[in-house]
């Protein structure tokens, strides 16, 4: 008997089932203008959804979370003698402990599988029971999706390539299989359904985890176009050179930024999202605030940067346990008169583990008097994958292990000691208040909580002081003291700055760093341990949730006050949301509107707009050529080409078009027909600049492999298109802050654009070309009662803040217009230049029906 959240797993999107709303097309198919906008109350409550459980009402503070991991927090175990299962709360799950960061009276419900395998007769009466008791909404994936799904394509192959892995040869791990990737495509849509089966879309906000999960935004954005949802990943994001390996890349990280919020726990991390973002998307981001943003189809994706903590009520009140006390005096009496150096890992393969031993066993060569003194308690955790690694990785730590305890064991002294899992709280909580040093020696590692752990268990606590110091209960707290070795290749690392930082490849540094934690003097110690405990209990779980949830209501502000709809198929499929002002241009309506004027100024940027960008050939195409000829030979229509280009360039392009108008270099020379020479803005130009910028322009040039210098009359111009993305970006922020300086008391402006920094003189704008254009038509006796102009750049927003602010007042019809789906000055946009072409199409069909009514011949 399949379950139900096995239903129909490979459908990617048949979610009709589910929910109906008919206020938003789910694909916009034919080019429209796209109505008003308008959002009330009653529009909102028309969502229908049904929930198989019985569902509780929204809590009125702010909606309810819907907290979705690959792994529920609760426990499972068969009772053998009731013949059910019975389950348990998780304290150690992090997804239980966020609840303590949220606002009183938020409900979470907790959406993820579990870890044991339940009976498909069995499924329906313990999801129920889940759901009643812990607010848990299991998702039941048959066995051979789940094999797939986490142990093939989530542990043997995206978690090694996340911690900078690659499958080189078979023997070195799992290589890229399309049908492992399928599974995890059909797990993520399971995980989704279920969230389906419980959210309210318009009040609750979806919190996924972890990269098991990292397709399942596309599954919600898809259905619920303004739906709430964030991600964070909790383990490392690999840089570009790593994760562009991957054969399906595009499609997960578009799956990302169909959420709202993503989070990571360091700017590595997230900085290297952004470079692949920018490198396979060509997505820029901005920081503005101090918030960082993503624009992407007119949504903004956050970018969240904040290490996750540690539960501390739950560390301190265990520590307070007398169970933990007890086991605090076993451990005591079991290492008196030794020093512990302590080791917490899981077994895998990148903590590092092989080397730790190693480093311990070279600490005893070197140091022969520790040796009988020092001790290595290493606890291991139950491996989460399985496996032939996992066997040899644990041979590997085992031959190790005993090649050191053989060289330097002796009566009562075994320098290493395995103690394998599962180890309780208690246990773990009581090692860590023995141990003199731990240490973290991962070569790679998400976060890794092991030092934060340590340190709130090190903290002076009275009840376990008195363990420790017998028959003296008035004796004052012990001193606060502990020492953390950690690898500077995890999350940890950064924000623990009194620890002793290693690379755990350098054995010989790692030795040389327990010795010094072991023979570092006990004031020394203690001051590492305050300036540890200050940031770990003041940076704890709660207030990572905390932070979380605020930037994701933050980020969700104005889902309601934009218009949306879906666009794309599949795991492409992303939201285009638009402001209510800013619509998609007709090309009916505004051949309606054209052909009711007879006074019309066309004004057209050229790069971007009328020739796509990116061409080894920029020279106009025969079609652009006939277009703009047939439009400018309209008597009614004064059509320029408004361009930041050269006049060397622009002109020859354009001979042919006899009545065609440009201004290049924005502005600064024009020309109004092809049998008019070519006018400056300004009688006398200054250029003395140039012998300031261009040497500075040529430094940069020289040491950004693939840009180069665009010299103009006016201006200088300096490309970084062809260069390495992220490296051309950087040399651009650098150059254009040293042009601001070394031309600050010039008469300059230093601007950036679409991959370029630009130096030109003041007053020279695109703006300042419409408004010698209206200027002129209007002592001509021909004030323009239409106007139609479009850009793709930021220096075309020049001209759209002109038209819409002064000049757009005066004239009956107004169409600015930019290319692309972006925030802009511009009342409408365009998709492409492959738009720009059809829409220019329509008016020169448009001018030739009036031409041929008219008697006024036009050849097409």
């Amino acid at each position: 008997m399949s379950s139900i959240s096995s239903f129909n797993l490979l459908n990617l999107d048949d979610y009709s089932c589910v929910i109906e709303s008919p206020r938003i097309p789910r694909l916009m198919t034919v080019p429209n203008i796209i109505s008003d906008f308008e959002e009330t109350k009653k529009n909102r409550s028309e969502y229908r959804f049904f929930a198989p459980y019985s569902v509780s009402p929204v809590s009125s503070v702010s909606g309810r979370r819907i907290i979705v991991s690959n792994q529920l927090p609760v426990k499972a175990r068969f009772d053998p003698e009731l013949s059910k299962w019975v389950f348990e709360s998780d304290p150690d799950s992090v997804v239980l402990q966020l609840k303590t960061g949220l606002q009183p009276g938020i409900e979470c419900i907790y959406v993820g599988s579990l870890p044991v395998e339940i009976n498909p007769v069995d499924q329906e009466e313990v999801g129920q029971i889940l759901f009643d008791k812990f607010n848990c909404v299991p998702t039941f994936l048959p066995l051979e999706i789940l094999n797939k799904y986490y142990h093939g394509f989530c542990k043997h192959y995206l978690w090694p390539m996340f911690h900078y892995m690659l499958p080189v040869t078979r023997k070195q791990g799992v290589r890229f299989d399309r049908v492992l990737w399928k599974a995890y495509v059909s797990a993520n849509k399971v995980f989704a359904d279920k969230v389906m089966e419980v959210i309210n879309p318009d009040e609750d906000y979806v919190w996924i985890h972890d990269y098991h999960l990292m397709v399942m935004p596309t599954f919600l954005r898809k259905r619920f176009h303004r739906i709430r949802v964030g991600f964070f990943l909790h383990s490392p994001f690999p840089s570009s050179e790593i994760y562009r390996t991957l054969p399906v890349r595009d499609e997960v990280l578009r799956a990302l930024l169909n959420c709202d919020l993503i989070g990571f726990h360091t700017f590595d991390y997230a900085r290297h999202f952004l470079s692949c973002c920018s490198r396979m998307l060509g997505l820029d981001y901005k920081s503005k605030r101090g918030y960082i943003g993503l624009e992407y189809y007119g949504r903004t994706v956050s970018i969240k940067i904040l290490p996750i903590g540690i539960d501390m009520g739950q560390i301190e009140s265990v520590k307070s346990s007398l169970e933990t006390a007890a086991k605090v005096r076993e451990l005591s009496q079991r290492y008196e008169g030794k020093m512990v150096v302590l080791g917490v890992d899981d077994m895998d393969m990148f903590k590092g583990v092989s080397l730790k031993f190693e480093a311990f066993g070279k600490l005893l060569d070197d140091y022969p008097v520790l040796r009988g003194l020092v001790v290595l308690v290493q606890i291991l955790n139950p491996a989460r994958s399985r496996g032939q690694d996992v066997l040899e990785l644990e041979d590997e730590m085992r031959s190790v292990a005993r090649e050191v305890n053989r060289k330097f064991s002796k009566d009562g002294y075994e320098p290493i000691v395995f103690i394998t899992g599962p180890v309780s709280t208690h246990d773990k909580v009581a090692y860590y208040w023995i141990a003199e040093c731990v240490i973290v020696n991962a070569v790679r590692d998400g976060m890794n909580l092991v030092p934060y752990k340590y340190t709130v268990s090190r903290q002076s606590n009275r009840d376990l002081d008195k363990v420790l110091v017998a028959n003296e209960p008035e004796e004052s707290p012990k001193a606060k003291k502990s020492v953390i070795i950690v690898s500077e290749f995890i999350g940890c690392s950064p924000s623990l700055s009194g620890a002793i930082r290693v690379n755990p490849w350098n054995i010989e540094s790692v030795t040389e760093a327990m010795y010094l934690a072991i023979t570092m003097p006990e004031r020394e110690k203690e001051m590492r341990h305050e300036k540890h405990y200050k940031y770990v209990s003041s940076h704890d779980v709660a207030y990572w949730a905390k932070s979380f949830d605020q930037d994701l209501e933050r980020a969700c502000r104005e889902h309601f006050h934009k218009r949306c709809w879906g666009v794309g198929f599949g795991l492409n499929f992303r939201v285009v949301a638009l402001g209510p002002n800013f619509r998609k241009l007709s090309v009916e309506h505004i051949v309606s509107s054209y052909n009711k004027t007879n006074s019309r100024l066309i004004l057209l940027d050229y790069d971007g707009t009328v020739m796509p960008r990116g061409l080894v050939d920029k020279a106009p195409s025969k079609e652009v050529i006939a277009i703009l000829n047939n439009l400018s030979n309209d008597p009614k229509n004064v059509v320029f080409i408004v361009s930041g280009r050269g006049k060397d360039s622009l002109g020859p392009w354009f001979d042919s078009c006899k009545k065609l108008g440009l201004s290049a270099e924005h502005g600064y020379f024009t020309r109004w027909n092809g049998e008019s020479g070519w006018e400056s803005c300004s009688s006398a130009v200054d250029v003395g600049w140039k012998k300031v910028a261009l040497p500075v322009m040529e430094h940069y040039t020289e040491a950004t492999d693939g840009s180069f210098i665009e010299p103009k009359e006016s201006a200088l111009v300096w490309h970084h298109a062809e260069a390495d993305p992220d490296f051309g970006t950087w040399q651009a922020k650098e150059l254009l802050d040293h042009l601001e300086s070394v031309l600050a008391n010039e008469p300059v402006v230093v601007k950036r654009g679409q991959q370029i920094v630009e130096v030109n003189p003041q007053g020279v704008s695109k703006g300042g070309v419409v408004d010698r254009l209206v200027t002129t038509m209007q002592s001509n006796g021909r004030p323009p009662d239409f106007v139609l102009c479009i850009g793709d750049d930021q220096s075309d927003e020049d001209m759209f803040e002109k038209i819409s602010s002064s000049i757009g007042s005066e004239i009956a019809e107004v169409f600015a217009c930019t290319v692309g789906q972006k925030p802009s000055m511009a009342k409408y946009y365009l998709d492409d230049t492959v738009d720009v072409i059809k829409m220019l199409h329509g008016l020169e069909i448009a001018s030739a029906h009036v031409a041929r009514n008219t008697g006024f011949h036009v050849e097409l």
